[in-house]
C-alpha cells in the first residue's frame, strides 16, 4: 500500500463531501470519519481487502480486531447474530459509546475479525457518523484513525497529522464529546456480561439491564483478543510518561523539584494547578471533572508530542487516576495506565 494518495478533506456540515466520501468508502478506500468517542478510520466490513489496508495504514498488527459501525440498532442482525440481552442493552444505550460482542455471520471477512468467529457491534450516536455510515450503505469496519501505537485522535487536526496521503478522505466533525474508546462488551449469560475494555458506559449503568457485570482479566499466551486493546500498548506520548501517586501537594511539590533539578518536564495536571507550572502544566480540566479528563486526555498527550518537537522533553508526568469502579474511573485509569506503561512513582 502506498502513502501518497491526495487526500479529500471534509468540512463540519459538507453533505455532498459526506457523499463523496461514503462512495469512495464503498468502493473500497480508506476513509476518516468523526464519533462521539474518537475519529475512526474506515472501510466497508464487507470487503476483506479493504480492511487488510487499515491495518497497513495504521501499522496496525493483523491480530487485533476491528469495530464494525453501523447505522441502526437493527442493522446488527445481518452481520451477526442477535440475543435478548442484545436487545437490552440496545434499547438502554444504542446509538452510543458501547461496543456488543457478538457471534459474526459469514458475510463478515476474517480480516475485519483477525479470525475469530465473533465480532464488535457500534452504533455511534454522533450525527456525521450516523449519516456518513448511512450514506455508505454498508456496515463500516474502524478501528480509531491514529498511527498504532499513538494517542487516540479526537480532533480533527490529529487525523490530518498522522493520516494525510494514507486515506481517501478526512471528515471534519469537531471535537469528540466523549473522548475515550467505546466501552466494549461481551455477553457471557442470559443476564450478565463482562467489560472487555472500559468506556463511555459504565458499569453502573449497564448494571441497570444486566444482573451481572465483570471486568475481564489480560489475555492467555496465543489467545485471540475479542476487543481491541486487549494485547498491545496503546495511546503512548514519544516521551515517556511517568504517573505519580501521591497526594496533590506531595505530586505538585515533586514535579517542582524535578523543575528545579534541570529535567525538561512537563505536568499532565488540572485547571486549578496550571498557574503554579506556567511552562509545563497541560490541563485537563477541573479536578473533579471526570468527564473534561476523559475528552481531554488524549489532546493532552498529543498537545505533550507537539511540544517535545520544539524542546527537550524528558519526561511527563501525570497524577495517578484512582482505580475505582465506578463512572468513568475505571476507562481513565485503563488509557494513563497503558499510556505510562504501567510506570507509576509513589510521591
Amino acid at each position: 500500500m502506498t502513502f501518497d494518495k491526495k487526500t479529500l478533506l471534509v468540512p463540519v456540515g459538507d453533505d455532498d463531501g459526506l457523499r463523496a466520501a461514503a462512495s469512495m468508502l464503498r468502493s473500497g478506500e480508506l476513509v476518516i470519519f468523526p464519533t462521539e468517542t474518537v475519529y475512526g478510520l474506515g472501510a466497508s466490513a464487507l470487503d476483506a481487502r479493504a480492511a487488510y489496508d487499515v491495518f497497513e495504514a495504521k501499522g496496525r498488527p493483523h491480530d487485533n480486531p476491528l469495530i464494525v459501525h453501523i447505522a441502526y440498532p437493527e442493522d446488527a442482525e445481518k452481520i451477526a447474530y442477535t440475543t435478548k440481552l442484545y436487545r437490552r442493552l440496545a434499547d438502554a444505550f444504542v446509538p452510543g459509546p458501547i461496543t456488543i460482542i457478538l457471534k459474526k455471520r459469514e458475510i463478515i471477512p476474517d480480516e475485519v475479525t483477525a479470525g475469530g468467529n465473533t465480532v464488535g457491534i457500534r452504533c455511534p450516536v454522533h450525527p456525521t457518523a450516523h449519516r456518513f455510515i448511512e450514506l455508505s450503505g454498508v456496515p463500516v469496519a474502524a478501528p480509531s484513525a491514529n498511527l498504532s501505537g499513538k494517542p487516540s485522535p479526537t480532533r480533527f487536526s490529529h487525523c490530518t497529522d498522522d493520516m494525510m496521503g494514507r486515506v481517501s478522505a478526512i471528515i471534519d466533525g469537531g471535537e469528540c464529546d466523549v473522548g475515550l474508546e467505546s466501552t466494549v462488551v461481551l455477553l457471557s449469560g442470559e443476564d450478565s456480561l463482562k467489560i472487555l475494555r472500559p468506556g463511555g458506559v459504565s458499569r453502573d449503568e449497564l448494571l441497570t439491564v444486566c444482573s451481572e457485570v465483570t471486568f475481564a482479566e489480560g489475555l492467555s499466551e496465543g489467545e485471540i483478543p475479542l476487543s481491541p486493546g486487549m494485547k498491545y500498548k496503546h495511546y503512548a506520548p514519544k516521551s515517556p510518561l511517568v504517573l505519580l501517586d501521591g497526594e496533590a501537594q506531595r505530586v505538585k511539590a515533586y514535579v517542582k523539584d524535578r523543575l528545579s533539578s534541570g529535567e525538561s518536564c512537563l505536568f499532565i495536571c488540572y485547571d486549578e494547578d496550571v498557574s503554579e507550572f506556567p511552562e509545563c502544566g497541560i490541563s485537563i480540566g477541573g479536578r473533579d471533572d471526570a468527564k473534561s479528563h476523559a475528552r481531554r486526555l488524549f489532546a493532552a498527550l498529543r498537545e505533550a508530542d507537539a511540544i517535545g518537537e520544539t524542546r527537550r522533553v524528558d519526561v511527563i508526568y501525570s497524577y495517578a487516576p484512582q482505580r475505582g469502579v465506578e463512572g468513568l474511573s475505571p476507562a481513565i485509569y485503563n488509557r494513563l495506565i497503558r499510556a505510562a506503561n504501567h510506570t507509576i512513582r509513589r510521591v
